[in-house]
């Protein structure tokens, strides 16, 4: 992603790795939206993309409890997500072929966050 002589041990997480990746993605693609879409969808949908990986850092190196909150609110942001890819879609702002790969992509980080989840109250 990037280097940097500093290392914060949450990074080595694939399921953040994969959070950041994608709310990078989702920048792109909505800098590409119509102005008037500017403080409606694409915020929206770039802010919740962006508090996927921001919710992980956010709640590593707390308690299990604490950051299985923290990720409870990493997957309501990728299924806010989910919401604002579909608007997109009808809106006709992205292709089929995106549409469909960030579904994709939401499906991994959510199965992901949910696959942590489960370790951490299994311990």
């Amino acid at each position: 992603m990037f280097e940097s002589e500093y290392h914060f041990k949450f990074e080595d997480l694939i399921v953040y790795q994969k959070a950041m990746t994608f709310g990078e993605k989702i920048n792109e693609i909505t800098e590409q939206f119509p102005k008037k879409e500017m403080y409606r969808l694409s915020s929206q949908y770039s802010r919740a993309a962006d508090s996927i990986a921001a919710n992980i850092s956010e709640g590593y190196g707390s308690t299990d409890t604490n950051f299985n909150r923290y990720l409870k609110m990493a997957w309501d942001s990728s299924h806010e997500c989910v919401t604002w890819n579909s608007k997109a879609f009808l809106r006709k702002y992205i292709t089929y072929e995106i549409f469909e790969e960030n579904r994709k992509d939401l499906t991994e980080i959510g199965k992901m966050i949910s696959a942590l989840r489960r370790s951490l109250k299994n311990k």
